[in-house]
């Protein structure tokens, strides 16, 4: 999440000491205590939304509603090969194509035209 070298996170604690010195370990704890409250103030929200949509949406993951793992589900999940995002083809019977036996395209090579799906 965050790209921060060893030479960056050193200055960084030595930035930390220099500034709070000694109150630096009530200061972290302090922070500790506030990242727990918010995460269970999260996890409360989470839990009553998914109480007020009702058993229906029980298998309901906010997740589901990031648009990167919305497409992700929906649209890609045809992907014979998710790591390179390759698709293969099925070619209708009356189309020529030069695909390798496979059903992949060619480099520069479009897909079958089909006129009954247009």
């Amino acid at each position: 999440m965050f790209d921060v070298g060893l030479g960056e996170m050193v200055v960084l604690v030595v930035l930390a000491l220099v500034i709070f010195g000694d109150r630096l370990p009530s200061v972290a704890a302090q922070a500790g205590r506030a990242l727990r409250q918010v995460r269970t103030m999260a996890d409360n929200a989470k839990r009553d939304l998914q109480e007020g949509l009702g058993p229906e949406f029980k298998d309901f993951d906010l997740a589901d509603l990031n648009p990167k793992t919305f497409v992700r589900k929906h649209l890609l999940e045809d992907l014979d090969d998710p790591s390179t995002g390759r698709y293969k083809f099925s070619e209708p019977s009356h189309a020529t194509s030069s695909s390798t036996p496979d059903g992949e395209l060619g480099y520069g090579e479009r897909p079958p035209y089909d006129p009954d799906a247009t």
